[in-house]
């Protein structure tokens, strides 16, 4: 009877730690600490940048005119330019929508030495009557040799003075234009000619879908009249 009172209580014993086992177990189970969970970089991006711009134009000049293709077509090393990006504000009595004005100047380190290379003013409006009407009313307010262009589907009117040159078009609801001032480029190249290069970067940037102009075939020189302004892009 001893010894089966011995197996029994060693049989009991058992039991007991694995019922102590199973209740501790229990216990760890209900109060697991979940495992954590992190977004990814795609989703991380759509939260902190889910549309930054409030309108037609980019809110943002670098995806205005990078400054790499500024560089490209003045001839400058890269990193020599830097950008500022102003917003404007609405004018309901023309029925101009937003505006933002881009100033591109060289770094105080480079060849232009903080110069200002390029002014680029773009503008919507409420509809393509009131863009196109301000084009003309601007255009007409210019001071200088002028003359009329068309680049791709938009219009265009180039005026030139002995400090800078001046390209105002209008394209759909947008309104667009470049103030290049004047100063070497590269093989001499026209000032006309280096900005109708520059619009057709801009143009699809600041355009609504379907009416930016299409690309120009290339034109290995330019020529002095309108049709030898247009340049295709690089």
């Amino acid at each position: 009877m001893r010894g089966a009172d011995r197996r029994y209580g060693r049989f009991g014993t058992g039991l007991a730690a694995a019922a102590i086992a199973l209740t501790a177990c229990s216990a760890s189970s209900g109060e697991r600490t979940e495992v954590p969970t992190f977004p990814s970089d795609a989703q991380v991006m759509a939260t902190a940048m889910p549309n930054a711009d409030q309108g037609v134009l980019p809110d943002d000049c670098t995806r205005i005119l990078t400054v790499g293709d500024l560089e490209a077509v003045l001839g400058l090393p890269l990193g020599s330019v830097d950008v500022r990006t102003t917003r404007g504000v609405p004018e309901p009595t023309v029925s101009r929508t937003e505006r933002v004005a881009c100033s591109y100047n060289g770094t105080a380190g480079g060849p232009a030495r903080g110069r200002t290379l390029l002014n680029v003013n773009s503008s919507a409006y409420a509809d393509p009557d009131a863009a196109t009407k301000q084009w003309r009313v601007n255009a007409d307010a210019e001071t200088g040799d002028r003359r009329e262009l068309p680049i791709g589907s938009a219009s265009a009117v180039l005026v030139e003075r002995s400090d800078e040159a001046v390209l105002m078009v209008v394209n759909g609801v947008t309104n667009l234009t470049l103030v290049l001032p004047n100063q070497q480029l590269p093989g001499d190249r026209p000032r006309g000619d280096a900005l109708v290069d520059l619009a057709l970067r801009v143009l699809p940037a600041v355009s609504t879908s379907g009416t930016a102009p299409p690309p120009a075939s290339p034109s290995p020189t330019a020529s002095g009249n309108a049709a030898g302004l247009q340049v295709a892009p690089s």
